[in-house]
């Protein structure tokens, strides 16, 4: 989740409980589910409670990392993106965002971005680059992205195209911290051939399951999350022009026949692209900042 410590209102209750292992984190469980090592018995009690409720969310976990791999390989190789901006790191895990991008082309930067010292203390441990790529880390509120992009441009150029990965994050800000406002203006900072890709949190395939799971994650972990529906996902892109074939279950964003098409991961997926606007992106992003 990123929120940068004691800066936004509803941020993760601070920092005695990012290092409190008897404190479920969202890092960690998200940890749990997917396989790894980086948890403690709070996070798992957190995670077997919300899988009592839906025991599909650890294949949603694995289903948002395989979209994470497809997504940045498109960007990569059929896109040309050769910036990276991860908004929401979360504990590092194979297939880091650099690593599959620099698989495609070395000389490919990436800046991780979180607000959580706990995650950073990893990403820079072990979130590392071979020349000529790059990687950064920034220490910022996804809720205040003039300061996300500041930071963020001392990796990033941002006359340059960049995609930008808001992957199982913004479920994490309410209605209240306007998360279609903050992707319009992290879209408005862009060069034109950039693109934004998200995943996010729905209970439109299961609303009483997920529902459940929902209430049972609230109340095990500081950070709360919140389920929305198709068509408030899809809003969140605030009308930018969307790749084939739009917003859709996570599985099925450009999908093999082995990852199959089952909607029981609770998330939708999809990518936009900004248009090619005239305005020069320089300038763009000196207004947001200023």
């Amino acid at each position: 989740m990123t929120a940068d410590q004691g800066t936004a209102q509803g941020a993760s209750a601070g920092a005695a409980d990012r290092y409190d292992p008897g404190v479920a984190h969202p890092a960690r469980v998200y940890d749990y589910w997917l396989g790894g090592k980086d948890h403690y018995q709070a996070d798992r009690d957190a995670a077997q409670a919300v899988t009592a409720h839906r025991p599909q969310a650890a294949a949603g976990a694995r289903a948002n990392r395989a979209f994470h791999a497809r997504a940045v390989t498109y960007l990569a190789a059929g896109c040309g993106i050769r910036q990276f901006l991860d908004i929401g790191t979360g504990l590092p895990a194979p297939d880091a965002t650099h690593e599959i991008a620099q698989a495609v082309a070395p000389g490919c930067a990436v800046a991780y971005a979180d607000n959580d010292p706990l995650v950073l203390v990893y990403a820079r441990a072990l979130l590392t680059a071979r020349p000529p790529g790059r990687c950064g880390y920034v220490h910022a509120d996804l809720r205040d992205p003039a300061a996300l992009l500041a930071q963020a441009s001392a990796t990033l150029d941002f006359t340059q195209p960049v995609a930008v990965l808001l992957l199982a994050i913004l479920h994490f800000l309410p209605a209240a911290d306007d998360p279609a406002g903050i992707v319009g203006a992290l879209a408005r900072a862009l060069a034109p051939g950039s693109y934004l890709a998200l995943s996010h949190l729905t209970a439109d395939f299961a609303p009483d399951q997920v529902g459940a799971a929902v209430t049972a994650y609230n109340a095990a972990v500081p950070a709360r999350v919140t389920a929305r529906s198709h068509a408030e996902v899809t809003a969140l892109f605030r009308g930018l022009p969307l790749v084939p074939p739009g917003v859709v279950p996570v599985t099925q964003w450009r999908s093999t026949p082995a990852v199959g098409h089952s909607p029981c991961a609770d998330l939708y997926a999809g990518i936009a692209r900004t248009p090619p606007q005239a305005c020069a992106s320089t300038t763009r992003l000196g207004v947001l900042i200023g």
